[in-house]
C-alpha cells in the first residue's frame, strides 16, 4: 500500500465518527484505530505464496540436542513452600541466615519468604553442607521452585 494512500486513510478516519478501519489488500493488511484524538496504525504485510519457502527438515544425522543438558544437581533441594519474593536475611542491611559452606541442621532458618505482607521464615528439613543458593536476593519464586542444594 502506498504512503499517499495510507496517509488519505489516516485523515479519513481522524476526520469522522469512524473509531476504526481495517483494509485487507494483496500486499498487506491496515488497522488503523481512533482513540482519543490519537489514531494508530498498524501494518501486517501478507506473505506472497512464490516468496514462503519450505522449512528444510533435519537431516537424521542432525538428532542430538544442539545445547547439553544442565548437569542434575547432587544434594537434597530445599523448595519454595509459597509464592512470594526471597530474603536471605531478616533485613536489608542484615547478615545472611546461610552462606555456601555453612553447616545447617533440620529447623535452622535458610531464608525468609515474604507473601501478602507475612514474613515466613523457611528451616532446614535436613542437616548438611549448602552446597548451593539458587535464588537471588529479592527475587519473586514459585511454589515449588528450588531454593537452596545442602549436601
Amino acid at each position: 500500500m502506498d504512503l499517499r494512500k495510507l496517509k488519505t486513510l489516516i485523515d479519513l478516519v481522524s476526520e469522522s465518527n469512524v473509531s476504526e478501519l481495517e483494509i485487507t489488500e494483496a500486499e498487506g493488511k491496515v488497522r488503523i484505530v481512533k482513540g482519543g484524538g490519537a489514531v494508530m496504525q498498524q501494518y501486517i504485510p501478507m506473505a506472497q505464496p512464490s516468496q514462503v519457502a519450505p522449512m528444510p527438515q533435519p537431516a537424521v544425522a542432525d538428532a542430538a540436542p544442539l545445547v547439553a543438558a544442565a548437569p542434575e544437581e547432587v544434594g537434597h533441594t530445599v523448595k519454595s513452600p509459597m509464592v512470594g519474593t526471597f530474603y536471605r536475611s531478616a533485613s536489608p542491611g542484615s547478615k545472611s541466615f546461610v552462606e555456601i559452606g555453612d553447616a545447617v541442621k533440620a529447623g535452622d532458618t535458610l531464608c525468609i519468604i515474604e507473601a501478602m505482607k507475612i514474613l515466613n521464615e523457611i528451616e532446614s528439613d535436613k542437616t548438611g553442607i549448602v552446597k548451593r543458593v539458587l535464588v537471588d536476593n529479592g527475587q519473586a519464586v514459585e511454589y515449588g521452585q528450588p531454593l537452596f542444594i545442602i549436601e
